[in-house]
Formats: C-alpha cells, sequence, structure tokens
C-alpha cells in the first residue's frame, strides 16, 4: 500500500471517528476526500472504495455542485445552514412517508419540549393591544409568572429593560422565552416592573372531570411523556368521587410514545397481550398486560384525527371486548417512529417498524380502527365539552353540542 493511500485511509479513519458519520456529515467527507484524494494522487477507484462506492461519490459531488452553484449565483443570500436543512427535508421528503420528516435544531428543540409535555416560557398567555403594548389574559397560579406576582389585567411593555411595543405577539413571546435561563424583569408600563425567575412549566396532557351521569370523562390529549401516570390518576380521582363507568377522549390525540400508552392499557386491562411492534428485520416486541385491571363500563370516543398509539390504545381496548369505541373511523397511522438525533442537533423523526394488536391486527391494512358505533358530530368544535360538571383542575369545557360524548354518556348511563 502507498504512503498516499495509508494517509488517505488514516484521514479518513480519523474523520469518521470524530464526526461519527451521519447523513449530513458524510457529504463533508467526501468532499474532502475528493479535494484531499485529488491532492495525493488517490486514483478515482480508490477513492470509490474509500466512500462506499460510486452511488455515493457520484450523490455527494451532485450535493456539492448544487451547493457551490446556488451560493455562487442565486441572487438573493443563504447560508450554508439553511441548504443543508432545506437538503436534509428534501431527502426524508421523497420517503413520500408523511410520518418521517427532517427536523432542524431549533425545530428538534421545540419537539423535545413537546414530547416532555412541557413548553419553553413563563406560565401567561398574552394578546396585543392597539397601543402596542401586551395584555396579560391568564397566568398559572404556580408558574413562573404567578408566582412572580403577575395577574390577569397586567400590562407589559418591556423586557429587561427593551422596549417591546413594536414587536408582534410572536417576537415578543420569543424574546421572552429567550430569557427563561435565569431571572429577568418584566416592564409594567412607565414605572412598574416585576422580576421573574423563569423556568420551563409542565403541562398535563390529561384533563377530567365527574359527569352528572356518574361517568368519569377522561380527555387524553396526547401520549407523550407523563400522560401514563396523568391518566391513571385521573381514573383514581373519579373512582374516589364514585365513578361508575369511563369515558376515555381519544379524539384529535396524535399519538406519543408506546410506553406511556402501555401504562395506561396494562392499569386498565387483565393479564394478556397488548401489542406487538416489528420493525424491518422482522424482530418483535411483545408488551403485556398484568393480572390487575379496572372492571367497569368503558366507552372510548374516537376520530379521523386520532393517530398513532392512541389508534392502538382504541383497538386493543376494542379487541379486548372491554370498551365500546364510538365516533369516527381513524387515520391508520400505526407504523412505529424512532427519533434520530444527527451530530449538529437536528434529528430525524423515521418510520422503522409497525403495530400489530394482539391477535396480531394490522390496524394501518384495515384502514384504522372501525367503530363499534359511527357516529359523526355535527359541529366538530364541540369536542370534549357537555353539561356535566367541572373538575376544578381539568381545563375541560362544560357546555355545548358534543353529540359523541353524550351518545357514550348514554350507552354508560
Amino acid at each position: 500500500m502507498s504512503l498516499g493511500t495509508r494517509l488517505m485511509n488514516a484521514v479518513v479513519n480519523v474523520l469518521t471517528a470524530i464526526l461519527n458519520i451521519r447523513i449530513r456529515f458524510k457529504y463533508v467527507l467526501l468532499a474532502f476526500i475528493i479535494f484531499v484524494g485529488g491532492a495525493i494522487g488517490i486514483t478515482y477507484k480508490h477513492m470509490l472504495d474509500l466512500v462506499g462506492g460510486k452511488d455515493d461519490f457520484d450523490e455527494a459531488k451532485r450535493y456539492i455542485e448544487i451547493k457551490d452553484v446556488v451560493e455562487e449565483q442565486y441572487i438573493d443570500e443563504v447560508s450554508r445552514q439553511t441548504l443543508g436543512d432545506y437538503a436534509a427535508a428534501a431527502m426524508v421528503s421523497g420517503l413520500a412517508d408523511k410520518w418521517s420528516y427532517y427536523m432542524s435544531a431549533d425545530e428538534y428543540k421545540t419537539y423535545q419540549l413537546n414530547s416532555a409535555n412541557e413548553y419553553s416560557g413563563i406560565g401567561m398567555s398574552i394578546m396585543k393591544q392597539d397601543d402596542g403594548s401586551f395584555q396579560v389574559v391568564s397566568v398559572n397560579a404556580d408558574s413562573p409568572a404567578g408566582l412572580a406576582g403577575l395577574g390577569a389585567g397586567d400590562v407589559i411593555t418591556a423586557v429587561d429593560g427593551e422596549d417591546i411595543t413594536s414587536m408582534s405577539l410572536d417576537e415578543a413571546r420569543k424574546l421572552i422565552r429567550s430569557k427563561m435561563n435565569g431571572k429577568f424583569t418584566l416592564g409594567l408600563g412607565r414605572k412598574n416592573s416585576i422580576e421573574v425567575d423563569c423556568s420551563s412549566v409542565y403541562q398535563s396532557a390529561v384533563n377530567y372531570r365527574l359527569e352528572k351521569t356518574e361517568a368519569g370523562y377522561i380527555q387524553i390529549l396526547n401520549f407523550e411523556a407523563g400522560s401514563g401516570d396523568d391518566a391513571i390518576a385521573a381514573v383514581e380521582d373519579l373512582l374516589n368521587q364514585g365513578a361508575v363507568a369511563l369515558c376515555i377522549d381519544l379524539r384529535g390525540n396524535p399519538g406519543g410514545l408506546d410506553t406511556e400508552c402501555a401504562k395506561f392499557l396494562d392499569y386498565l386491562l387483565p393479564n394478556g397481550t397488548l401489542f406487538i411492534e416489528t420493525d424491518k428485520q422482522g424482530n418483535e416486541k411483545v408488551t403485556t398486560s398484568d393480572g390487575m385491571c379496572i372492571q367497569l363500563p368503558m366507552c372510548v370516543l374516537v376520530n379521523a384525527e386520532t393517530f398513532g398509539e392512541a389508534e392502538v390504545c382504541a383497538a386493543v381496548l376494542q379487541e379486548y371486548q372491554w370498551a365500546t369505541v364510538l365516533g369516527e373511523a381513524t387515520t391508520g397511522k400505526t407504523r412505529t417512529q424512532e427519533t434520530i438525533p444527527l451530530e449538529d442537533g437536528s434529528a430525524l423523526r423515521l418510520s422503522t417498524g409497525t403495530y400489530l394488536t394482539g391477535n396480531r391486527t394490522d390496524i394501518s391494512a384495515k384502514g384504522g380502527v372501525v367503530p363499534d358505533l359511527i357516529l359523526y358530530n355535527s359541529d366538530a368544535s364541540a369536542t370534549g365539552t357537555t353539561d356535566g360538571t367541572v373538575g376544578e383542575s381539568t381545563g375541560v369545557g362544560a357546555s355545548s353540542n358534543d353529540e359523541q360524548l353524550m351518545q357514550a354518556l348514554k350507552l354508560l348511563s
């Protein structure tokens, strides 16, 4: 082996170890190999061997050529980071799988907060007023805003001394979020200010209440982190309040984590197989339930916006004949996704498997979960509201024309 070849191999090995080659960094390395290889006399064939073959080599050349042309000739300024993000997003979108997508570093940070059922903020909502100031509409009492003494009706004009009256609502929110690493002040008019110690605020994914029919109503907004425990706690509280039946509302639930879904199903159901996850290689992960269960009449509400793990939850309860499923057919999105972080802080959300029920039913192949009783709401905005009694901490609306929910409560009475 020539000195040049040994040198080239050493360069590749070092860069590979440093970068832990991931999708976009591969192109950086390929470009480096093309440049250095030519400089030290490595043959075209050996370069192909180093980078994994002609296809990868030509792909890298095309990417670099397009990037260079855009940077040199495109009329507007565009950063390399932006071009890289667009290229990565286009690559994943080419899979024609709407559940697989690329996230930039900023998008991934937001995704992580949402997955933890947290948001970056101080626990208040604000609205822009005609004079440019921002009025506080509501405040979470246990949040940094509430603990600092902010209340509904307060008017904010500055953040850490910076006037915000010329900012849009989105710009003001972003500025406040940027201060979340420590203490900062909010200006309330010309003379007054208040100090806020900012932190993340936990948002429960579960709302619940005891209806007048003595049925417990539980709305699960997603199956992200903490939702399983929150749903179980809601059932326990409702049972203590005297609930004699349960209505589980999964309408609009986009899914989330299989572990959270499994935790809730395990709590509700007796011993048996809950669901199975299969991957590309045919490997299977079987999730089971123990013997403890909740034996009450149950109804599950679903609609076309019920996705993923929420569909699995409804399908398993239906398969066990543990609950009546009511509403609209679900989407049939039962592929499993894996979040794959990349070296630069960005990430891929990629379909890597699929769910089967305990009886090995493929929900996607059926076109989704078909309710036992199909019923459409004439007023889609009515979802989750009845004339029942609202618990103090639920946040669930109290009155409207939710025909699906009213029918579910009738079945449970």
